[in-house]
């Protein structure tokens, strides 16, 4: 966009004291006629711009010309390059790196404040990486994608219009409207396979703001309650914070929370082997207790 290239241009000449027209459009892949309509259109602007001939030449901004060396302070653009920087850690690729290079940030302007490192990256990068650069090559382009999905009301083929890639609750999420249920859905990369980005393109849509805090997720309805061994503590406090769990006198950890799904309560407190027993619902308890039961047959090999 020519909008981008000028800021770019701008950000350019801010940094080196000097530069000529061939170098950028090297830099951003226009011809030198493009680069001297925007010297133009930066003049145009107000910012004096001079241009030199000869051996030596080259394009400034005028001495004594007063702008900030940088259209943001340092801290800003170190947080802008962080967040590029976690972008680059879900494909492993230099995309963003290189477009912070076109903007020519020296890291010296960087160095002092590189304190925070956020990396994306997931166990599952060599199938995620792919499903995340088909998606936004589709949304880029308005095309459908196609997929198989597995969720736990079981198997479906689905199609949709993607527009946005969502990571949230740890995990990536592509949202976008579905033609079958006139509404707008979000879908787990993780449980997508068969990706398929579709020839056909789907008309422009006003898509509606995405604002979907994490409490509102899902749909808690299910109050439990449990006691956990003293040694559990710190999983309670990771997953669910130190709020969550009353300390008994027995040492023991009282423990109230509510849940979405009944499946997800049992693989819960199962996966606590011994240091755990779900007291509350009363109901979930005796099915707990007939689901320990068909575990301890299915292991009782004396």
């Amino acid at each position: 966009m020519k909008i981008d290239r000028l800021i770019g241009i701008l950000s350019v000449l801010l940094q080196q004291e000097k530069v000529t027209a061939p170098y950028l459009a090297e830099k951003f892949e226009v011809s030198r006629r493009t680069v001297n309509r925007d010297i133009e259109d930066l003049c145009k602007a107000g910012i004096p711009l001079v241009t030199t001939q000869g051996s030596g030449g080259g394009i400034s901004i005028m001495e004594g010309y007063k702008l900030e060396k940088t259209l943001l302070t340092s801290s800003e653009m170190q947080a802008i390059l962080t967040g590029l920087k976690s972008l680059d850690s879900v494909a492993g690729t230099s995309r963003y790196r290189q477009l912070m290079d076109k903007l020519d940030v020296r890291s010296t302007t960087l160095a002092s404040n590189s304190h925070i490192l956020i990396d994306l990256s997931s166990y599952y990068k060599t199938t995620l990486a792919p499903k995340i650069e088909k998606i936004q090559d589709a949304i880029e382009n308005r095309r459908y994608i196609a997929f198989r999905y597995y969720a736990p009301k079981g198997e479906s083929v689905r199609k949709i219009e993607p527009c946005l890639l969502v990571f949230q609750w740890a995990s990536w999420y592509v949202r976008g409207y579905c033609p079958d249920r006139k509404d707008y859905r979000l879908f787990k990369l993780n449980r997508m396979l068969e990706l398929e980005v579709l020839p056909e393109q789907f008309a422009e849509r006003e898509a509606e703001p995405y604002e979907l805090p994490a409490d509102s997720a899902y749909d808690r309805h299910i109050p439990v309650k449990a006691v956990f061994a003293p040694e559990m503590r710190w999983r309670l406090i990771e997953e669910y914070g130190a709020d969550c769990f009353e300390e008994q006198e027995d040492k023991r950890l009282l423990f109230r929370f509510d849940f979405a799904d009944e499946e997800n309560i049992f693989s819960w407190i199962l996966s606590f082997g011994d240091k755990a027993e779900l007291l509350e619902p009363a109901g979930l308890r005796s099915r707990l207790h007939d689901i320990a039961g068909k575990i301890f047959e299915k292991y009782n090999d004396r």
